[in-house]
């Protein structure tokens, strides 16, 4: 597989997004790819996925101790491999990433109607590998998405003030993006597609032997945050 974006020259932007360093890219991988992994992606009711239901959010994410269809394996193999890494840190210029063999809270994810994800900073250590978590990366699934259904991911800024970019999660897009304490993201308002869709992508996680002092923090599990109201 070739990525089909030169990441050196997508760095400056990158770093320089508003509200937090992130980029999104459209047509990153073979059609062809994603349609398999979309294809063998695994069924709403099957009982490997885990369901989330509570104040927060209204979700399913697959356990990685299940078994998945080749195509998704090899997918999550691929976003695992040197290559992925190597285009990573040419992107958002952080050196030294690591990918997750545990999939921790990573690998498939899915929302029905009415499901979300409200806004948050993701948790930021590896307690099992004792890792730094520093990048996000998402690819949406999502043949046909109207704007009208919603899930769009929200990214905020610091101070929870003003939403600095809103991205409809179209099929074989994907949105790379640094996790810190105040890169606050999520899908808040539950989607309204039909009862026969569903919002999906896969979900990676990288991360690093330490990180900035300025990003430092003690390890925390994920932030929670309310959108504004009025």
């Amino acid at each position: 597989m070739r990525l089909r974006v030169d990441p050196q020259g997508l760095h400056d932007r990158y770093v320089a997004n508003d509200p937090f360093p992130h980029i999104v890219i459209d047509d990153l991988f073979p059609d062809g790819v994603l349609e398999d992994v979309l294809r063998e992606f695994p069924q709403g009711k099957d009982r490997s996925w885990r369901h989330f239901d509570n104040t927060n959010e209204r979700k399913s994410g697959f356990d990685y101790r299940a078994p998945l269809q080749r195509s998704v394996r090899d997918f999550l193999y691929y976003l695992s491999s040197a290559e992925t890494l190597e285009f990573l840190e040419k992107l958002t210029g952080i050196d030294g990433l690591i990918p997750d063999p545990y999939f921790g809270g990573a690998g498939p994810h899915q929302s029905f109607r009415d499901g979300y994800l409200k806004i948050h900073a993701d948790f930021n250590w590896h307690p099992k590998l004792r890792l730094d978590r520093r990048i996000n990366l998402l690819v949406y699934l999502n043949q046909d998405w109207k704007e009208e259904y919603g899930g769009h991911l929200e990214l905020w800024d610091p101070e929870m003030s003003r939403c600095g970019a809103k991205i409809l999660p179209l099929f074989n897009r994907t949105v790379v993006f640094n996790t810190t304490d105040v890169s606050f993201h999520g899908h808040p308002h539950p989607l309204a597609c039909p009862e026969d869709q569903s919002r999906k992508s896969i979900s990676m996680y990288y991360y690093t032997n330490g990180r900035p002092d300025e990003e430092r923090s003690a390890p925390h599990d994920t932030i929670f945050k309310d959108v504004p109201t009025g």
